[in-house]
């Protein structure tokens, strides 16, 4: 019998290419967050240890959605990956973004448009690169 196996791959790796990430539940000092990726979990370190450092005041995972009124079609809301809030109370939203496909694009134009007081930051791969946490 020629049985073929199929090689085990750790959440993170790659095949043929396309980063697999890993979801599931972390703890971030004594927050227990369900996040889609080992980036989105590297940011959140990241903005504790900003917290700690009393850079920023106060971050937080997906806390609100955005709905963008009268579109019937495609993409009608957006949920940011984190809100930074400063310590003079003003906020900014970021965006942890492996790869940008044409709805993730659609969604951060419609962002944008409908919502033009936030800022929104996208973070990329260079962003990792540069902090040395790839």
């Amino acid at each position: 019998m020629n049985a073929t196996r199929k090689p085990i791959r750790a959440p993170g790796s790659t095949i043929m290419g396309i980063v697999r990430s890993r979801q599931g539940w972390v703890q971030i000092d004594d927050r227990r967050l369900y996040m889609r990726s080992t980036w989105e979990v590297k940011f959140a370190q990241h903005l504790q240890h900003l917290k700690h450092l009393g850079l920023i005041l106060e971050w937080e995972y997906e806390p609100q959605t955005f709905w963008f009124e009268g579109i019937k079609r495609g993409v009608c809301s957006y949920k940011p990956d984190f809100k930074i809030t400063n310590h003079d109370s003003t906020h900014y939203w970021i965006e942890v973004k492996g790869y940008m496909d044409k709805r993730s694009l659609t969604k951060l134009k419609r962002f944008k448009k409908y919502f033009p007081k936030e800022e929104l930051t996208v973070i990329r791969k260079d962003w990792f690169i540069k902090k040395r946490l790839l």
